[in-house]
């Protein structure tokens, strides 16, 4: 198992499993959006004892605006 090192966009910070780790793109449901995430340079800890493999993906897009307060609730 591999896991992502997300940069940029509203899941900065965050690490989550990777199924396949060649995989390019992550496209992943956001509140009312998709919002996709592109991988930045090669894995790393790919050796046999040095921890899980992990790659880092930058913050490409929202499909729509991302407004953290939609309902109003904050106000």
């Amino acid at each position: 198992m591999a896991i992502a090192r997300l940069h940029g966009g509203p899941l900065d910070g965050q690490v989550l499993p990777l199924e396949d780790e060649n995989q390019d793109r992550l496209i992943m449901p956001y509140s009312e959006t998709q919002i996709v995430y592109e991988r930045a340079g090669v894995a790393e800890n790919t050796g046999e004892g040095d921890g899980p493999t992990s790659a880092d993906f930058h913050f490409v897009e929202a499909e729509d605006d991302i407004d953290p307060d939609p309902d109003g609730r904050d106000e």
